[in-house]
């Protein structure tokens, strides 16, 4: 046992070698803290948004991602163009919308096309309706006909208005306005004149009329008709005819880089154009107008184009190409 009494000093504790330089070493860290304290607070710490400031006082904020819109109180500069711009409100990295065009920048805004697709469905089932005669100012001449058909029992009438209709497709979507002289929607017809008049009352920019030959076989390609000079009765094509062959010599030539058909080999000297006087939807018109004979029903090659809904398609985008030319001039 060990006694303590007031003579002697008590016992001192065992004192380990590592207590000396362990307290040298604390007394190192808190002094450090203390002054990296002291730094900290000289500078004015953590700021708003995980930004810093430079030893100037001078703010410098956080870049924002170039896959997100900067904070509303970001400090940013407003770009040159001034407040309000998109440039303005854009995301750094990313191109400003554009705004969407207006209706009235389409190309052929404005203008009227009116597509007359030849002949009609139901006319067989009318015959003394469509060879009723009436005026075509030089002469009197059958309201309207059947039309062809290839050997296989393929309609000139049907061809017709499925061209008309992608045809129209075409044109909208350039901004024009589309009207079809009949749509399927009549029993027969209409007659000639009345397919003229529809133009008239429109007053078409351009007027054309879809049709297809029934020449022989071995006569092949395409042809364009143009109006002759008719000064008669209720026709004069006077004003129509050098605006009409500009119409026409344009879809030709549209005709045959879409289509790869060659001009006629039966009519038209292989130019592709032909001028008649005897058609009452040209003779009658007094707008910009022709008939696009695209190919002939009865020859077996042209045949197996004209019943093609792909070759029907690029006959409708080279009439399309010639119109489209002729309106933006």
């Amino acid at each position: 046992m060990s006694y303590t009494g007031p003579d002697f000093d008590p016992p001192r504790p065992h004192r380990s070698p590592l207590r000396r330089p362990l307290t040298v070493l604390l007394a190192a860290l808190v002094a450090g803290a203390l002054l990296g304290w002291g730094v900290y607070a000289a500078v004015g710490g953590p700021r708003d948004g995980g930004g810093t400031e430079r030893a100037a006082g001078v703010r410098t904020p956080p870049v924002p991602s170039s896959d997100a819109p900067a904070a509303s109180g970001d400090d940013a500069k407003e770009p040159a163009g001034g407040s309000g711009s998109a440039a303005a409100t854009a995301s750094p990295g990313r191109r400003a919308p554009s705004p969407s065009a207006p209706a009235a920048s389409a190309p052929l805004a404005g203008k009227v096309v009116v597509i007359d697709p030849g002949h009609n469905p139901g006319n067989f089932r009318y015959p003394s309706r469509i060879n009723r005669k009436v005026d075509i100012g030089t002469h009197r001449k059958e309201c309207d006909t059947t039309g062809t058909s290839t050997d296989s029992g393929y309609a000139e009438a049907a061809f017709t208005l499925d061209v008309a209709h992608r045809l129209r497709d075409l044109l909208t979507r350039q901004g024009a306005t589309v009207r079809l002289t009949q749509d399927g929607d009549r029993a027969y017809g209409p007659c000639v004149d009345e397919r003229a008049r529809i133009g008239n009352e429109a007053r078409a920019d351009a007027a054309v009329s879809i049709h297809a030959d029934g020449s022989g076989a071995g006569n092949r390609g395409f042809h364009v008709i143009l109006p002759g000079p008719v000064h008669a009765g209720a026709a004069d094509t006077r004003p129509i005819v050098g605006p009409s062959r500009d119409l026409g010599t344009r879809i030709a030539g549209h005709f045959v880089r879409v289509t790869g058909s060659a001009p006629s080999n039966y009519v038209g000297g292989g130019t592709g154009l032909v001028t008649r006087t005897d058609l009452g939807g040209l003779n009658l018109s007094k707008v910009p107008k022709v008939f696009v004979e695209c190919g002939n029903m009865r020859d077996g090659r042209d045949a197996a184009l004209l019943t093609s809904g792909a070759w029907r398609q690029k006959a409708a985008q080279g009439i399309s190409g010639g119109i489209v030319s002729f309106l933006r001039g």
